[in-house]
């Protein structure tokens, strides 16, 4: 078994971690810390995971009194900044981490102060870190000690671009990503412009300027791209609780390429990437609770700009099923294990 540590566990990707742990047959989280919920049982704060013995029994506790080390891997969700301050010392008692925030998700230390405004507190180990989706970096991962979850913003955009800026099949210097979440996005926390009366029947736009995902996209598709990728993201809030849509637009410099072929191919073996028929639509509440993303492949009228719509929950492929695939990948075990759930309708 997998002993398992989560740290931060009493917000929205902390209890979907607990959901699919659950059912997953090689995993036992060992601890769940909490500053400011620590002798409260998992059960009393999840009611949804009442009934599920040791877990559901299992109380949060202090991180200043939580022996992390006495576990193989250890999930951070929690803030920025969280994992780096401890990542040194797990590491050399040979846990391995996955971090779901952004402290191992970019490769330039300059890069990552720029955008989250603090200095990056372990470079060194940030070089050797594996950035987490499967779909691009696989090897890397299975070899990691340390795991840069990505964002959810991120998964979608790069699993939408990826086919077309490998083939190079497109201008990677005009990339345009249009990309909606819902609101627990934006984590468990109480803030003016989440509350009810705000976000519902409500569409916006923000971050305009630019978004901490951005560079994260940049590079990514830069690692695959022969030329250097320029992308414009503009992300938006809609009224719902889970669920992104990213409607992605680039400009073909091949028209002949058969793009249906190109994405079914580049996907097929991937558990986790649905390709759709010619023609389709993908919706949000068709991944609700999975870790599926669904891609559909557009050409409007055969000219020269491909469409590229993919949807995945924000919490499950966007972040907690994303870092237990990582997870199953690092342990040696089958990436799909615990996660083969079937998506939740209505």
């Amino acid at each position: 078994m997998i002993e398992i540590g989560i740290v931060g566990g009493t917000g929205y990707t902390g209890v979907e971690l607990l959901r699919l742990l659950a059912q997953h047959p090689q995993a036992s989280v060992r601890l769940i810390t909490s500053r400011t919920e620590a002798g409260v049982r998992v059960g009393e704060m999840f009611p949804s995971l009442r009934g599920l013995g040791r877990l559901s029994d299992l109380s949060f506790s202090d991180p200043a009194a939580s022996d992390l080390k006495a576990c193989h891997v250890v999930f951070f969700a929690t803030p920025h900044g969280v994992a780096m301050s401890q990542a040194r010392e797990l590491v050399g008692a040979g846990v391995k981490i996955i971090d779901l925030a952004a402290d191992f998700r970019l490769k330039d230390p300059a890069l990552f102060e720029r955008w989250y405004k603090m200095p990056h507190a372990c470079p060194d180990l940030l070089a050797e870190s594996a950035y987490g989706l499967p779909e691009m970096h696989r090897a890397a991962i299975a070899k990691a000690r340390i795991v840069g979850n990505p964002g959810c913003y991120p998964t979608a955009i790069q699993l939408g671009f990826l086919p077309l800026v490998e083939a190079g099949i497109v201008d990677p210097a005009h990339l345009i990503a249009d990309a909606k979440s819902g609101v627990s996005g934006a984590g468990r926390k109480a803030e003016l412009g989440l509350l009810f009366c705000e976000a519902s029947d409500n569409f916006k736009a923000y971050n305009v300027g630019g978004h901490r995902h951005h560079p994260e996209v940049v590079q990514g598709l830069n690692g695959f791209s022969k030329d250097p990728v320029t992308v414009v993201f503009t992300p938006h809030l809609v009224p719902m609780i889970r669920g992104i849509h990213a409607t992605l637009y680039a400009r073909l410099t091949d028209p002949t390429v058969d793009l249906q072929a190109l994405f079914e191919k580049r996907y097929a073996a991937e558990p986790f990437v649905d390709v759709m028929p010619a023609g389709s639509h993908p919706e949000t509440r068709s991944v609700r609770a999975s870790n599926v993303c669904r891609i559909a492949v557009h050409r409007p009228q055969q000219g020269d700009i491909a469409v590229i719509l993919a949807v995945e929950d924000n919490l499950v492929k966007g972040a907690a099923g994303q870092a237990i695939q990582n997870m199953n990948l690092m342990f040696g075990l089958p990436e799909t294990t615990g996660l083969t759930g079937p998506p939740v309708l209505p």
